[in-house]
């Protein structure tokens, strides 16, 4: 019987496509018929191709992700990274064609509100902050400033990768599903930081709303990591090999 009541919530695929396909699995297993993308889809040293071949028929609304937008912007060369180079050579025009055509953020049914990283920029966290010292939750301050006027129940975001909730004060709901695709990985912007959720597994929430708010499931699934891992080295990524199978970014 289908779960016409839920909607899943998918991020952060990049291009692991065995990942991919476990979430899809779950969603059969489950009878969940909706789902929503919050982007960052193809980007990343695997299949980028078999990737969009099992996004684009769901007809899923989404939105772009940073390094959805890296791949199709002319102004960033392919000599800035052998993987991008990699993944704009595995795609097809129709697969490039879908990722120019993503908007910033998108409203779905009357409640939810779509977005990558914050509502005005898609390379930004919206729960966590990078700081000098570290990573911490963003004060409530800095939250509602990077909130305001969006007036929706549902807010959903992704970027960092990691799975989490926020209720605000007025009844809201911010939801980061985590990523389907990638447990772990460091990046230097605004300055160098490590996210690590410590196991490899794919993760994805469902959405459900009663009869006064919104609620989250969050899941998360085993997969075959290792062909993921596989991938990653042959196209040379080591450390997205280890990445994928510890959930670590520590060997």
């Amino acid at each position: 019987m289908a779960d016409t009541d839920s909607i899943a919530v998918i991020s952060d695929v990049h291009g692991n496509r065995w990942a991919l396909e476990a979430v899809l699995e779950d969603l059969e297993r489950r009878g969940t018929r909706r789902v929503v993308n919050l982007g960052d889809s193809l980007y990343g040293p695997l299949d980028p191709a078999g990737t969009a071949a099992l996004l684009l028929p769901l007809k899923a609304p989404t939105v772009r992700g940073n390094e959805d937008r890296i791949i199709v912007d002319p102004n960033v060369a392919d000599s800035t990274s052998p993987t991008l180079a990699y993944v704009r050579g595995q795609l097809s025009a129709d697969h490039l064609s879908w990722l120019a055509g993503l908007p910033l953020t998108a409203t779905v049914e009357p409640d939810l509100f779509l977005f990558h990283g914050t509502p005005k920029r898609d390379d930004q966290y919206l729960l966590t902050e990078v700081t000098v010292e570290g990573l911490r939750s963003r004060p409530p301050g800095q939250l509602s400033a990077l909130l305001v006027g969006i007036n929706r129940w549902l807010l959903l975001c992704g970027h960092d990768h990691k799975s989490g909730e926020l209720r605000l004060a007025d009844g809201r709901l911010i939801v980061n599903p985590g990523s389907v695709g990638l447990q772990a990985y460091t990046d230097d912007v605004p300055y160098d930081h490590a996210i690590a959720n410590g196991t490899p597994h794919a993760r994805y929430a469902i959405v459900r709303r009663d009869d006064k708010a919104w609620h989250a499931e969050f899941v998360s699934l085993d997969y075959d990591r290792e062909r993921a891992a596989k991938a990653a080295t042959a196209n040379g990524r080591d450390d997205w090999a280890c990445w994928l199978r510890t959930g670590r970014v520590d060997r």
